[in-house]
């Protein structure tokens, strides 16, 4: 009996946000599946520096480049470390992000992290998620990592939440555009996740209730939502584009 095989060996794949978190994850697992993986980073060097060192260790190449990628020359820098390591691409999975961990009411909200947030969540997404498709093998995949926010919503984090539903409507043209070079294009949609990013709200009083509005009765790991996005890269899912994936426990679907 043999293991299931997820014919990722020598695909070439680029993680944006790959220094921590989901997106550290994600470069883990592929990296097992055999993908030669590339990472983004925004200042974490040391970490990324780590990822790199396991994936590497798992005898793929892997590398990092740093920067804001809500500026375009740091995409472009990152997309010329793409074409000389890679010469294209067949995965993208664009992760990079931040969510505001204050509740600020929309009326009450500074133009300053309105455009901060729209700049990191969804201008980085866009000069990226281009510059992938123009590097795109016929059959590649692209996923993109939205939120629950994005699908109903998150009071006191309209920003957030805004950025992430720009990411589903763009997710639902893009497939159709690429769809005839058998291209995918798809999102995860996670809720909570204990990662860094949301560590000071489920340390909080909180947690218990945002463990028991989950259907499964718990936040996710960050390998939970890694899982599916190396399925969505796989070509077990060739037949799959244009879906939001939920990864959340089923919060979506209560209040």
């Amino acid at each position: 009996m043999t293991g299931l095989n997820l014919q990722l060996a020598g695909k070439r794949a680029l993680v944006t946000g790959g220094s921590r978190g989901v997106g550290a994850a994600t470069v883990r697992l592929l990296a097992r599946a055999g993908a030669d993986v590339g990472i983004s980073y925004h200042s974490r060097a040391d970490d990324a520096r780590r990822v790199v060192e396991e994936a590497r260790a798992m005898g793929v190449r892997s590398w990092a480049v740093g920067g804001n990628l809500a500026e375009r020359g740091a995409a472009d820098a990152l997309f010329k470390r793409v074409d000389t390591e890679f010469g294209g691409l067949d995965i993208f999975v664009g992760n990079a992000g931040i969510w505001p961990v204050a509740d600020v009411p929309f009326a009450k909200m500074e133009d300053e992290q309105w455009h901060r947030t729209l700049a990191v969540n969804l201008d980085s997404i866009f000069f990226t998620t281009r510059a992938a498709l123009q590097r795109m093998s016929d059959d590649g995949r692209v996923i993109l990592v939205s939120s629950t926010a994005g699908q109903r919503g998150e009071a006191y984090h309209g920003d957030y939440a805004a950025t992430k539903g720009a990411i589903i409507s763009m997710v639902k043209g893009l497939c159709v555009e690429v769809g005839r070079r058998g291209i995918t294009v798809n999102a995860v949609a996670p809720g909570w996740i204990d990662t860094e990013m949301s560590e000071a709200a489920l340390q909080g009083p909180d947690r218990a209730a945002i463990d028991a509005a989950i259907p499964l009765g718990r936040v996710a790991s960050a390998d939970d939502v890694a899982g599916p996005i190396v399925l969505l890269c796989s070509p077990l899912a060739r037949h799959i584009t244009g879906e939001i994936v939920n990864v959340n426990g089923g919060s979506v679907l209560v209040g």
